[in-house]
């Protein structure tokens, strides 16, 4: 009786462990989400879209057809090769943070951009809040230096089979009236 009694009382731990585990696994399964990693594709660069492409340098992720972003706990690294046509392309890495604090990158004299990152609580939609800035040329008085600033929002979403990105953009400068709007949708190529 004794044994009879052990023998239950093992296949009842027993089993209570093989229905924790398989919950558990299936828990994982289906938390599982897609993230922003990977190589991605579009046919035209975010900024084209706009048609804002002057103010941006070779290099810019903005100025991009193809991204390869690692996504990391708090940021994602994404490098992009661009240029403008007839020049060499320029590799670069942006680091956007999630911290929401502001990051600058400096193109020299009077010209950058600062921006902010914040990412959704579910990690799907990430919002982009740039300031791009460039000394241009007054209007009839092109010896007249005056900096140009243009606002862009970017909002990236990943689609639920984690295969697209799509950026919808909207930008607005302080020196050219309207604001503009657009989207950029990358596929995923690996």
């Amino acid at each position: 009786m004794k044994n009879k009694r052990t023998v239950l009382y093992c296949l009842t731990i027993l089993l209570t462990g093989v229905i924790y585990f398989a919950v558990q696994a299936l828990q994982k399964n289906g938390t599982h989400r897609a993230g922003f990693s990977g190589e991605w594709k579009s046919k035209e660069s975010i900024a084209m879209g706009g048609n804002i492409v002057c103010c941006y340098n070779s290099g810019d992720r903005m100025l991009a057809k193809t991204m390869k972003i690692a996504e990391q706990v708090n940021f994602l690294a994404v490098e992009v090769s661009s240029s403008f046509p007839g020049t060499a392309p320029v590799t670069s890495q942006e680091k956007m943070a999630f911290d929401g604090k502001a990051s600058e990158i400096d193109n020299g004299p009077g010209r950058g951009k600062k921006f902010t990152v914040k990412l959704s609580a579910d990690g799907q939609t990430m919002t982009v809040n740039s300031i791009v800035y460039k000394m241009v040329p007054t209007p009839y008085h092109v010896d007249v230096q005056e900096q140009m600033l243009v606002y862009v929002t970017e909002v990236w979403k990943l689609s639920n089979d984690g295969k697209s990105i799509s950026v919808q953009t909207n930008a607005k400068s302080n020196l050219f009236g309207g604001e503009r709007s657009w989207k950029t949708v990358f596929d995923k190529t690996s």
